[in-house]
């Protein structure tokens, strides 16, 4: 049976890589700009949420929720710089880098204990990733070494979440990232604005919601289970963006990505299997 941290983090892969689709569908709009928008809308359900619940607005564990928000807005900035300076299949695939980062660091700052079978299957999965994404020119090993950073960064704020497991509800560790991200990318959007035009306001409304989803369930995810279990199915993203893209965009891929596919799923799968 399905473990729930599983489960959690299957809904949550699935929301981004929605969440990325919807993305694909402003060109007009700035990164930036999204970023602002999808903070406002995750802030004011979530600032909803808690009030709700009566949880502590600013959380328990003040420290380890400001590493969450600092490190989750870094990672994201720097992933969206090398998404600019970088062919797409590139920078994506670096960004993986933060599922090793991840398990590497829970074993020093969380005590995680990682069997060698799993960190066999890890190797797998990313080997799928890079055969799905197949970088298409030399790439410049400078912003690779950013999207690396980027990387480094997620899997911090990842084991943050983690350090709140027992002292804050999901509630309140979500609400760290749109705190630090809203001010921060509302100056920015105060120098370059691009009013959204009709279905634009949508698709950015459903991309907060989701967003919002998306967090909730990862966060869950990480209070329900080790990280060395949940955080291979992240590399479903993958798999997510190629079927996405295939049945929203028409977008091909040639057999190499299909093959990497098979080797993602059957990855996730046997971790998934292992007790």
């Amino acid at each position: 049976m399905i473990s729930k941290g599983i489960l959690y983090i299957l809904i949550s892969t699935a929301s981004f890589a929605l969440v990325n689709t919807l993305l694909k569908l402003l060109p007009g709009i700035p990164v930036h700009e999204t970023v602002f928008f999808r903070s406002v809308i995750t802030l004011s359900l979530t600032v909803w949420l808690v009030r709700r619940k009566q949880l502590p607005f600013f959380g328990n564990n003040h420290f380890w929720l400001l590493i969450r928000g600092i490190f989750g807005v870094a990672s994201l900035m720097l992933f969206f710089t090398t998404l600019q300076k970088l062919p797409m299949a590139t920078a994506t695939t670096v960004q993986y880098l933060s599922q090793i980062f991840t398990v590497v660091i829970a074993i020093f700052l969380n005590g995680e204990k990682v069997r060698p079978i799993r960190w066999l299957l890890f190797s797998i999965a990313f080997g799928g990733v890079i055969l799905m994404e197949g970088a298409q020119q030399e790439p410049d090993w400078y912003f690779v070494g950013i999207g690396a950073l980027s990387a480094l960064f997620a899997g911090i704020a990842y084991n943050a979440i983690i350090k709140c497991k027992h002292t804050d509800h999901p509630y309140t560790v979500v609400m760290a990232f749109p705190l630090i991200a809203t001010p921060i990318t509302g100056i920015w959007c105060m120098f370059e604005w691009v009013t959204p035009q009709g279905m634009e306001w949508v698709y950015l409304l459903l991309i907060g919601l989701i967003t919002q989803l998306a967090q909730v369930f990862m966060t869950m995810a990480l209070h329900a289970e080790k990280a060395a279990v949940v955080t291979p199915f992240k590399y479903l993203g993958s798999v997510y963006a190629l079927l996405l893209g295939f049945f929203f965009f028409g977008e091909m891929f040639p057999d190499l990505s299909l093959l990497g596919m098979v080797i993602v799923l059957l990855a996730v799968i046997v971790n998934a299997l292992i007790k």
